[in-house]
Order: structure tokens, then C-alpha cells, then sequence
């Protein structure tokens, strides 16, 4: 009997030993695919439209001239025609308290003065209620009339649009899009930008009923919300302009990292670049892996996926920056340096 138990034991380990062997061949395969692909540079360059998401204190908090001289002048050299200035978050009725915004008539005027060509954006969102976890009800009727009379007051304020960033936002999440609906024609009637940010698409349609079935939305652990192709087609018809946080990657190499930038880059152009403005969210932020994950990698990625696409998308297209409070001075050098405009490159920052 020990024997057998010994014979069993010693197959069973054989069998472990092959497929042991077999996942880390295939995994070499794939880095070692991911390095080859990585190694041609792009020929794709940087675009005229980049975005940015900067932080609560510039309308919290006032500023010295100097300041937003400095804030243009870093805005017009690194190409961004859009601010995403942090106005939030709502509260959970809805409404954003005039303290947390004191500044932002200021800022408005100096941006004026100083960037007239750069849009100013207020950048208002919070998490959404899902199965009874979260903060701010969307589901609520009278909720999404007081986000609406808040979004008027920044209208009000002189902010060229409003830019959404719900967390977390389902592809079946209806009253998210009915508030779109609506936002849009509030800000299509003042002559203002509707702009929101979503998590990264799905790498797979199909795999969100089989998330949804495994995962429930409650508790510490969430299906990924990520939007499907259907989903961002429909909030691409709502919305002036997408921006899609391809960020927290989360992959130990550059290559894989870089494939990441790249796929979702191709993926969202190729779905809805004719429908609006897409901007690729690049990180400027410490990660764990940060010698994978970096801007110069993301960079890269985004324009190795534009090399990807057959025709240019219809509408403009960049990458939006997170965050400015997280960019070093290096950091916006080499932006600069990787990222310049076609018929830029070569000249330096």
C-alpha cells in the first residue's frame, strides 16, 4: 500500500513539475514577445490637445499672480488646452459648499488673462452608491437636480465645462447616463463642454456577466467596472470629451506596461476617436512598480497604439495628464521631450 501511495505521489509531483514548466515557458514566450514588440520606436507623434487634472487648492485656496503666470506658462509649453481644476466633491446630496471654492472666480479671471486659449474645466464627482456602499446616490431623482443646479453655479462661475469622475460607474448604470442627458443640455445651452472620466474599457465584453456572476458588487471586493464597447460608444455620444484612466497598470516590466498604453490607446480610438475627444490618462504619480509603470513608458505605449491605427480618428485626440500636484519638473521636461507635435520634435522643451 505505501508503494502505491509512493507511486501516486511521485506522478502526481511529475504531472505538477511539467505544468510548472509549461506556465513559466509560455510566460517567457510572452515576455519575451512583449520585449521584441517594445523595442521599435514609434513613429506616431504628440498632439495639440492634452488634457490635465490639477489639484483642489487652485479654487481653495488663493494665488499669487506669479503663480498663475507660472501655471500658464507650464500649460501653453506642454501643449494642454484643457484643466480639469478639481472643484469637488459633492456632497451627498448633491451640492458642493461655497467654501470649498472661494477661489474659483480668481482663478477663472487669472486663467483669462493668462491662458485664454486653455479651457478650464470644474472637476466634480464622488462615489457612487452601489448596493448600499458609497456616498452619493445617482438613483436619487432629487440628488441628480441638485448636481445639476450645482454644475449651473460653476457654469455660473465661469468654468468652460464640467468634467465628471463618478466611481465606480457600471455599464448598466442608467442613471448615470440619464444625469448625462442632462448635463449635456445644460451645458450645450451655455455654450460649455460636458467631459467625463471612465475607468479603462474591458479587454473583454464577454467577461463582465462572468465578473458579475463570480463577484458581487458588495462588500470590500467589486466586479471591475469597466466600460463596455456599447456603454462608451453611448456615453461618447454625450459627452464632448472622454477621458480614459488608463493608469494603475499594475504589470512588472515596461514592454507589458507599455503593451497596456498601446492597446487601450488603439482600442478607444478605433471605438469612439470619430464620436468625440479622447484623452489617454498618463500617470505621473508614484506606483509599487514604478520602474515599469512611468510616464515616459505610458507615453510611449499611447503612441505605439496610435502607429496601430489604420486612419486617424475624426476628432482630436492626447493624453491627459494625473496629476499635476504628482508632476515633477523632470517629469514635465521629458513629457515634453517625448511628447512634442508633429514637425516639434527634435527642438527641445
Amino acid at each position: 500500500m505505501r508503494q502505491r501511495w509512493r507511486a501516486v505521489l511521485v506522478r502526481v509531483l511529475r504531472w505538477a513539475a511539467w505544468a510548472a514548466a509549461y506556465a513559466l515557458g509560455l510566460a517567457a514566450l510572452v515576455l519575451a514577445g512583449a520585449w521584441v514588440w517594445w523595442q521599435k520606436e514609434p513613429e506616431a507623434r504628440g498632439t495639440e490637445v492634452n488634457a490635465l487634472w490639477a489639484r483642489h487648492q487652485w479654487v481653495g485656496e488663493p494665488h499669487g499672480d506669479g503663480e498663475y503666470r507660472a501655471l500658464a506658462r507650464l500649460l501653453k509649453e506642454s501643449r494642454i488646452t484643457d484643466v480639469y481644476f478639481h472643484a469637488g466633491p459633492f456632497e451627498a446630496d448633491g451640492t458642493v459648499p461655497p467654501a470649498k471654492y472661494r477661489n474659483a472666480r480668481d482663478l477663472i479671471e487669472a486663467m483669462r488673462r493668462h491662458a485664454p486659449d486653455v479651457r478650464s474645466h470644474a472637476y466634480l464627482g464622488q462615489i457612487r452608491v452601489v448596493d448600499g456602499k458609497g456616498v452619493i446616490d445617482l438613483d436619487d431623482p432629487a440628488v441628480r437636480e441638485r448636481v445639476l443646479r450645482t454644475d449651473a453655479t460653476f457654469l455660473d462661475l465661469g468654468f468652460d465645462g464640467i468634467h465628471y469622475d463618478f466611481e465606480p460607474i457600471y455599464p448598466d448604470d442608467e442613471a448615470f447616463m440619464t444625469l448625462m442627458d442632462r448635463t449635456r443640455e445644460l451645458t450645450r445651452a451655455r455654450g460649455r463642454l460636458l467631459s467625463v472620466a471612465l475607468e479603462q474599457p474591458a479587454l473583454l465584453d464577454a467577461a463582465q456577466p462572468v465578473y458579475k456572476a463570480l463577484i458581487p458588487r458588495t462588500g470590500p471586493v467589486h466586479y471591475p467596472p469597466r466600460p463596455t464597447a456599447r456603454f462608451l460608444r453611448r456615453v461618447a455620444d454625450r459627452a464632448d470629451q472622454v477621458a480614459i484612466m488608463t493608469y494603475d497598470v499594475h504589470l512588472p516590466t515596461q514592454s507589458l506596461t507599455g503593451w497596456h498604453f498601446a492597446r487601450h490607446t488603439r482600442a478607444t480610438l478605433e471605438l469612439i476617436g470619430d464620436r468625440t475627444t479622447v484623452f489617454i490618462g498618463v500617470p505621473t504619480y508614484r506606483t509599487p512598480l514604478e520602474w515599469a509603470e512611468t510616464l515616459p513608458v505610458a507615453l510611449r505605449g499611447v503612441r505605439r497604439g496610435v502607429d496601430e491605427l489604420d486612419r486617424p480618428p475624426k476628432r482630436p485626440y492626447g493624453v491627459g495628464v494625473y496629476a499635476d500636484w504628482t508632476t515633477r519638473p523632470d517629469e514635465w521636461a521629458r513629457y515634453r521631450d517625448v511628447w512634442p507635435p508633429a514637425g516639434e520634435a527634435g527642438k527641445g522643451a
